[in-house]
């Protein structure tokens, strides 16, 4: 999940809490790239104790983001997931 912090309605570290929090193991591990437009002290931090597994800044490093996310999929733990279990019902979830 690439999460905007700076959400309407519900920030991205409130939704990463809930996501975590979820009973299915499998979802709830899901990782979590943050991305953010106004960089404020403090917020990698707080991003990262919300259990996000990234932290990126605008304006982002393209090969950097690119990298990370293969790093993820590269993970045998998250590889594994179908496209159906995060939401392929949805296109929105996989871009």
């Amino acid at each position: 999940i690439i999460m905007d912090v700076q959400m309407p309605g519900m920030d991205g570290v409130a939704a990463s809490l809930q996501i975590r929090r979820l009973q299915d193991p499998t979802v709830a591990a899901v990782p979590i790239i943050a991305l953010t437009a106004l960089a404020m002290p403090g917020d990698r931090e707080r991003c990262l104790a919300a259990g996000m597994d990234e932290y990126f800044s605008k304006p982002i490093n393209l090969t950097l983001l690119l990298s990370v996310i293969q790093r993820y999929l590269d993970t045998p733990q998250h590889n594994s997931l179908s496209h159906r279990q995060i939401g392929e019902e949805d296109d929105t979830a996989v871009r």
